[in-house]
């Protein structure tokens, strides 16, 4: 069992930029031994997503930093992210930070398109220069609606994604909805993936529509993933789940062992979601966006032993 105690609210980024809303996706690496960087995404007045970085010490429980606008410009008009950019992952490679994006595209039928970018840095995450022009996962002959959230890591000589998935649009009292799972693919470069991929993580609970964010580490010889999930038996609001597997591609949900709810009221009573989860000085904790995909921030909870 799982019980996550929440240690309450870290950021709102309207706090210090009051014309920006969200703080949303959030995940980290170390720049020091004390010091978390934490990147995440923000939206301006024209809606586009943003992303910002900033530094926290789990140790003292203190943000040690504003947000700071990380330099990575959206993409040229028509190109897959000139409406959008979100941070999804991070992964050290050799002197390099690599960071897997989502680019946001506007539509016409549908609302959105996303598709997955890829940026590197070489000053720690304060700013990027895009691998490609283009994104290096969208849309195709098999997929063919949109990707988006993903987990990367390199494991057994190649590297392992974890994406979003849509599999289709549908209508719902005059409103337009979405329906996306996990899949899985490898690559042996990183930008070059084999396709089509396969579902990781499926829909479990009647009317379930939506699984996202997924986060995995390996222990023990176990793959263990968090992710977000909305629609089914609890809520149409999202909820934190949790699966394991013993090879990455199979999966078994183990929702139920996440003990984690919204709260009575404040900024995460109505949904948590987007979970980030690190290790410090023998501890666990899970960053989390709270109401509004993250308009009112990310919080921190500590895992109980």
């Amino acid at each position: 069992m799982q019980n996550w105690d929440k240690l309450g609210l870290l950021l709102d980024i309207s706090s210090f930029h009051p014309n920006l809303t969200h703080s949303s996706v959030p995940c980290g690496f170390w720049i020091e031994k004390d010091i978390l960087r934490i990147i995440f995404s923000s939206r301006n007045k024209h809606n586009q997503s943003i992303p910002f970085f900033i530094d926290y010490n789990p140790g003292t429980r203190k943000l040690v930093s504003e947000p700071l606008r990380i330099k990575l410009a959206l993409g040229n008009l028509g190109t897959f992210d000139d409406s959008g950019i979100m941070p999804s992952c991070l992964i050290k490679n050799g002197n390099e930070l690599w960071m897997y994006y989502i680019g946001w595209n506007l539509g016409v039928t549908v609302p959105f398109r996303n598709s997955i970018g890829l940026a590197i840095s070489h000053d720690n995450g304060q700013s990027f220069e895009k691998k490609f022009k283009g994104p290096v996962l969208d849309r195709d002959k098999e997929e063919p609606h949109f990707v988006a959230s993903n987990c990367v890591i390199y494991d057994d000589n190649q590297y392992k994604m974890w994406y979003l998935n849509c599999i289709g649009w549908e209508k719902s009292n005059s409103n337009l909805r979405h329906k996306y799972h996990i899949k899985y693919i490898t690559s042996k470069d990183g930008f070059n993936w084999a396709r089509p991929g396969k579902v990781a993580i499926n829909f479990l609970y009647e009317n379930e529509y939506a699984i996202s964010v997924p986060r995995i580490l390996i222990e023990d010889d176990i793959y263990k993933m968090w992710y977000s999930y909305r629609g089914g038996l609890i809520s149409n609001s999202y909820r934190i789940g949790y699966a394991e597997s013993l090879d990455g591609v199979t999966w078994i949900r183990k929702d139920h062992l996440i003990k984690l709810d919204t709260s009575n009221s404040g900024w995460d009573f109505e949904m948590l979601c987007y979970p980030f989860i690190f290790d410090y000085n023998d501890d666990r904790f899970m960053l989390y966006n709270g109401n509004g995909y993250g308009k009112t921030g990310f919080g921190i909870a500590k895992l109980l032993k």
